[in-house]
């Protein structure tokens, strides 16, 4: 891997095979990631392509819904962070304007009495549907399908990155049982080809909140990684049934910043709609973040306090949605959101 490549791409079916040489060349692989930026993509993995393309399709049609319906289900009438969410709703990059695109969010599907709900847990709740929507049956349970997929798919990626830092592939598992993580489905209208690049993004420069993301992306580019050796946005160019994975802010603070929660965005200036549907693992709402074993020099001290998942995570979702608000209500000068996001 160069220096100013876009993430690489690696083979992860080494990880479900017997050749150990396979292995160490993969968790080896992800290791020099994690330390240069946090970011690689994967193929070779279980999800099958035909559920992918199943989403897609799905996400797609309830995109193309007139809006009056789609508002039926806006997330800001509920406090679990379910449902539909406007254009413009939230504003990522310090000098931005609200980022263009609409969004669906999903999770595990839980009733009202769950211990989860009750207790106000991270993102935790039924989730809200369009029922009126054409083929809404099929929707659900390709929907709700593919998230299961992407829980094993995330258990799965976090036990090649625990033999990264030289741990069991299962030290992890506390993390992931009982896990909360959402899919979000995204909708980047195409942006005109002379907008200020500097002013209107897809979505802003940030890093993300929780442990780990898994992308997957449609035929359209758009989405960029930026490099801080060169000081460049690289284009991370669609590579069908490919994901490509990222650190978020909670496993570098996990991690003592060994490894890295880099700076991404997305700019579509391709004169198509994009679509695009992340995958946000945060893991279990009440397990605590301290600094992992082997990520800390010789009689130093830990950089951070102990902190649970739900503590690190709220945090960064209040600064993103609080600025959105700010900058619609006053229509001023830019507003600054966290230390994270840069000005390209």
């Amino acid at each position: 891997m160069t220096i100013a490549s876009a993430p690489p791409i690696l083979d992860f079916s080494a990880f479900y095979g017997d050749d150990e040489a396979a292995k160490e060349k993969l968790i080896n692989e992800v290791r020099e990631c994690c330390l240069h930026n946090g970011f690689f993509q994967i193929t070779g993995h279980q999800v099958p392509e035909e559920l992918q393309q199943a989403v897609l399709n799905n996400i797609k049609r309830f995109f193309a819904l007139p809006q009056e319906e789609k508002d039926k289900i806006l997330k800001d009438k509920n406090t679990w962070n379910r449902g539909y969410e406007k254009i413009g709703s939230q504003i990522l990059e310090v000098g931005t304007a609200p980022d263009l695109k609409e969004g669906l969010y999903i999770g595990e599907d839980i009733s009202k009495d769950h211990p989860y709900f009750v207790h106000k847990k991270l993102n935790s709740g039924p989730n809200v549907w369009l029922e009126t929507m054409p083929g809404i049956d099929e929707f659900k349970a390709v929907t709700m399908a593919y998230y299961q997929a992407m829980h094993a798919l995330a258990r799965d990626v976090l036990a090649v990155i625990a033999q990264t830092l030289d741990l069991d592939p299962s030290y992890f598992k506390d993390f992931t049982t009982d896990a909360v993580a959402t899919l979000r489905c995204l909708h980047y209208p195409p942006q005109p080809a002379d907008s200020d690049e500097k002013i209107s993004r897809g979505i802003g420069a940030h890093t993300d909140f929780g442990a780990i993301t898994l992308l997957m992306q449609d035929e359209v580019d758009g989405l960029q990684v930026y490099e801080k050796t060169t000081n460049e946005w690289l284009d991370v160019a669609p590579t069908r049934g490919a994901y490509v994975v990222n650190l978020g802010n909670a496993f570098m603070r996990w991690s003592n910043d060994r490894y890295i929660s880099n700076l991404h965005r997305v700019i579509n200036k391709s004169g198509k709609e994009r679509y695009s549907i992340p995958f946000f693992f945060s893991g279990n709402p009440d397990y605590i973040i301290e600094c992992l074993p082997n990520c800390r020099e010789q009689g130093q001290p830990a950089k951070y306090p102990p902190i649970t998942v739900e503590e690190a995570v709220k945090s960064s979702y209040q600064q993103s949605y609080a600025a959105a608000e700010v900058f619609k209500k006053t229509t001023a000068a830019p507003v600054a959101v966290s230390s994270t996001a840069i000005v390209a």
